[in-house]
């Protein structure tokens, strides 16, 4: 009985404890890729959400230096050296950013992560909310 013993435990281990090992790997790489997706959805909304107020307050100087631009593009902004070329012209999403430009205020917005401008995941500084005030 022990040389059956010991022949057994130097064989190595059964499929079914492969299996389980793997079982285990897998799920726990499942749950990590869905945390990791979240947290770069949340890195995406964030990154765009600061450019958005980096281009907004580069327009805001640009009209401040020279006046008889009536609302400059972001090629505008990089010509007269307020906006860094090595920036991004992009969203998160690689979508152009839209600048209106009002008699007192300047909007710069993003459609967000579904690209389509006029819905509820749009990113822009001024928020609609804070206009209608």
């Amino acid at each position: 009985m022990h040389r059956f013993t010991n022949r057994r435990s130097r064989r190595g281990y059964s499929l079914l404890e492969i299996l389980v090992v793997l079982s285990i790997i897998a799920l726990i790489s499942g749950v990590v890729a869905i945390s990791l997706i979240r947290y770069l959805e949340k890195a995406r909304v964030d990154t765009t959400t600061q450019s958005v107020r980096v281009i907004r307050d580069a327009v805001k100087a640009q009209r401040i230096h020279d006046s008889s631009v009536a609302c400059a593009t972001i090629d505008d902004l990089v010509r007269a050296g307020v906006f860094d070329a090595a920036n991004k012209k992009t969203d998160a999403w690689d979508q152009p950013f839209a600048i209106k430009c009002l008699e007192n205020e300047v909007i710069v917005s993003s459609a967000g992560p579904d690209k389509k401008s006029g819905t509820d995941d749009d990113i822009s500084i001024p928020t609609p909310a804070q206009l209608a005030r």
